[in-house]
């Protein structure tokens, strides 16, 4: 599965960095890419492993929101 999020408050490197090494973490998730210019987030997922509340969760401890 793939999913796009949209995380506001994403304006650098560090902002990058700390999204996407918050959901790889996550047991489930196979490749994120992180798009700063539009605050665009592209998740590649195993459906039944995670869900989009536990991604939510893993970028709103990092300080930024996400947006339904």
């Amino acid at each position: 599965m793939q999913t796009t999020l949209n995380v506001k408050g994403m304006t650098c490197g560090h902002c990058e960095s700390a999204v996407k090494g918050a959901l790889e973490e996550i047991k489930g998730v196979s490749k994120v890419k992180v798009h700063l210019d539009n605050g665009k987030v592209d998740v590649k997922y195993k459906e039944g492993k995670v869900s989009l509340e536990d991604m939510r969760e893993a970028i709103e401890d990092q300080g930024y929101d996400v947006e339904s």
